[in-house]
């Protein structure tokens, strides 16, 4: 695999508490927690590529609840920054939930410094992508982070799903305290959002 250079600026997005030990834009928290791509020794920040897919990880990284305080931020990854897009059959078992292959793989292009960007798939939406940046390559400075706006939760996605998640407890923009599932129609479908 070998970097490229983005041809357009785009923008990537992260979710997180603008109040926590850790700054929403920090890699602090993959050292210490490390996630599918990488391990104690390759901290890398997670950014997802589009704002329902940052939110659709955070839920489901939530072990059931959400953390309070939840706030975005809009990152700008500027035209000419270096990127490489995982090939999946390249690394097999990168989806596995032991993460093996897969923090393998992202330890190595960390440590290589090949490019700042990673895309990869998101195991939860398939489809949508996840951007790696590695903080500790030469063009690092060059990315542009907003200021954290508070995340809108939309009501739908926590009612009538559990009894004991009050009504009053789930906010468009507060904490929330539980997070509950959605609950399926009484024909099993689940209602469009």
């Amino acid at each position: 695999m070998s970097g490229q250079r983005l041809a357009q600026a785009q923008k990537a997005y992260r979710i997180g508490d603008p109040d926590g030990e850790y700054a929403i834009f920090d890699p602090t928290g993959s050292r210490l927690f490390p996630g599918r791509w990488n391990t104690p020794a390759s901290p890398m920040i997670y950014a997802s590529a589009d704002y329902s897919t940052s939110m659709l990880e955070k839920l489901v990284h939530g072990s059931g609840r959400l953390p309070p305080n939840q706030h975005y931020v809009e990152i700008l990854l500027s035209a000419g920054l270096s990127y490489e897009v995982l090939s999946q059959p390249a690394v097999p078992g990168w989806d596995h939930p032991d993460c093996l292959s897969s923090r393998m793989f992202g330890e190595a292009w960390h440590r290589s410094r090949r490019s700042l960007l990673l895309f990869v798939p998101s195991v939860v939406a398939r489809v949508s992508t996840n951007i790696l940046i590695n903080p500790d390559h030469p063009d690092f400075g060059r990315i542009t982070v907003g200021l954290h706006q508070p995340c809108w939760w939309d009501d739908r996605l926590f009612q009538g799903a559990d009894d004991s998640v009050p009504a009053s407890a789930v906010s468009s923009a507060g904490p929330l305290d539980t997070l509950a599932p959605i609950a399926a129609s009484d024909d099993g479908r689940i209602p469009e959002l």
